[in-house]
C-alpha cells in the first residue's frame, strides 16, 4: 500500500515553466494521472505552448483568481471554485492576462498520464 500526504508548496518548482508549477505526480510517483499545481502571475502562461492532447483529458480547477483559456472557439474565463475541462483533440492555452490584477492558482489534472501534447498552430 502507498499513501502520501503532500503540501504542494513544499515541492520544488519545475524549472522549464513560465508560471510556478509543481508536480504532485512526480513526487508521488503516480502512473495513471498527472497532477500539478500552478501559480501564474499576470502575464504568465501555464503550459509551454498552445496545444492539444491526442488521448489525455485535462481539467483545471481554479483555486484562486481567474484563469483565461484561449481556444479556437474563443476565450473562456474560469473563476475560483470552477473547473475548465479540455477533451482530447481540443486545443487550448491557459494563462493569466498581462492586465490581471492578481495571480491565479490552479490545480491541473490530466488522465491518462501520457506525454501526448501536440503543438497547435491556429
Amino acid at each position: 500500500m502507498g499513501y502520501h500526504n503532500i503540501d504542494p508548496n513544499e515541492l520544488p518548482a519545475m524549472e522549464d515553466r513560465s508560471a510556478t508549477a509543481r508536480s504532485i505526480t512526480d513526487f508521488a510517483d503516480l502512473n495513471n494521472i498527472g497532477i500539478r499545481t500552478y501559480e501564474a502571475a499576470p502575464g504568465e502562461k501555464l503550459p509551454l505552448a498552445y496545444h492539444y492532447h491526442e488521448e489525455q483529458e485535462e481539467a483545471f480547477f481554479v483555486i484562486d483568481g481567474e484563469l483565461h483559456i484561449e481556444t479556437p472557439e474563443g476565450e473562456f474565463v474560469t473563476k475560483a471554485g470552477n473547473v475548465f475541462v479540455a477533451e482530447p483533440g481540443s486545443p487550448h492555452r491557459a494563462y493569466n492576462p498581462d492586465d490581471a490584477s492578481d495571480s491565479v492558482e490552479v490545480l491541473a489534472l490530466g488522465a491518462p498520464s501520457v506525454d501526448d501534447a501536440a503543438v497547435y498552430e491556429p
